[in-house]
């Protein structure tokens, strides 16, 4: 699968790469939310979004509803250090919206295999 990561965090983009290519994806890393906006308008090919949630610019659920907005329906997983229920109630329509911690490495991929 073809994946589109975004994360302002240098080290946890690297990490969510790390995790997602071992498991066999290809994956691109966006260090903001409106250069992630950029690449996906100009290339449609990417199948999937995983996005941290806090993050300048334009934060991770700003993305989600901007490309919805523009009709850009990719599956959307928003990854978070905050509790994750809460913002699945505020947006029903993403795919995901896992916890940044120690199960990620593992959650992530198991996730993706369901899709």
């Amino acid at each position: 699968m073809r994946i589109l990561i975004v994360d302002d965090d240098p080290l946890a983009g690297e990490m969510t790469l790390a995790v997602l290519e071992e498991a066999g994806h290809s994956c691109r890393l966006a260090e903001h939310g409106l250069e992630a906006l950029e690449r996906l308008t100009e290339d449609a090919t990417f199948e999937l979004v995983v996005s941290d949630l806090h993050m300048p610019l334009l934060d991770g659920l700003e993305l989600f509803q901007e490309l919805r907005e523009r009709g850009l329906d990719q599956p959307f997983v928003l990854l978070t250090g905050d509790d994750p229920a809460p913002l699945l109630e505020r947006e029903p329509g993403l795919h995901a919206c896992l916890a940044k911690d120690d199960s990620l490495e593992q959650r992530l991929p198991e996730l993706l295999d369901r899709l």
